[in-house]
């Protein structure tokens, strides 16, 4: 008799209206999904504003060319992804990049877009929530423009108090570079 391939197990991945990282962000998930393709079957669901960053970066055929599954927000519950979270169809939820605007949201429990609202049920239902923020430390950093220029950016004290607001909540752990993502992925399906 056939060994029955297992089934993969599901990971949502949500991506927000940043720019920052966004190009290795999707390089990192494109070789994780090559990496755990027999054990990891990754869903990516997009805000309204992180459609179109990527239609700025010019990123968004590159990544439905490699991740079958691409949701974008209707609203806070349409793609279904909080109650298929607490169901327990997904093993963690990933959001990467997240901006300012979604980490002040989470960090104060406003759940009004689709990954806000997932992030807030995924949490109920005692589900990990992993999340990357475009502003992780205060301090001037840069990032690139969808024309490649480069232009620097102030990261305000309030917004890293948020993303350390939000390193305090049960299951929810911050991730600072992209890099970081694979470590995820070891402790869930190495």
């Amino acid at each position: 008799m056939a060994i029955e391939k297992a089934k993969r197990r599901k990971v949502a991945w949500g991506i927000t209206g940043s720019g920052d990282k966004l190009s290795e962000i999707i390089e990192v998930m494109k070789k994780i999904k090559r990496l755990y393709e027999d054990k990891a079957a990754i869903e990516v669901y997009l805000s309204k504003a992180g459609e179109q960053v990527l239609k700025y970066y010019r990123l968004g055929n590159d990544l439905r060319a490699h991740f079958e599954r691409v949701w974008v927000e209707i609203n806070a519950n349409s793609p279904f992804l909080a109650g298929q979270l607490q169901m327990g169809k997904y093993e963690f939820l990933l959001i990467a990049p997240a901006t300012s605007n979604t980490v002040a949201k989470i960090a104060v429990g406003i759940a009004d877009s689709l990954l806000s609202n997932s992030v807030v049920m995924a949490l109920k239902a005692f589900k990990p929530v992993y999340i990357l923020p475009s502003d992780f430390r205060e301090g001037v950093t840069s990032t690139r423009l969808p024309n490649g220029r480069e232009m620097k950016l102030q990261i305000r004290k309030e917004d890293v108090a948020n993303v350390r607001r939000l390193a305090t909540m049960t299951n929810v752990s911050m991730l600072e570079k992209p890099g970081d993502i694979n470590a995820v992925f070891a402790k869930h399906f190495g």
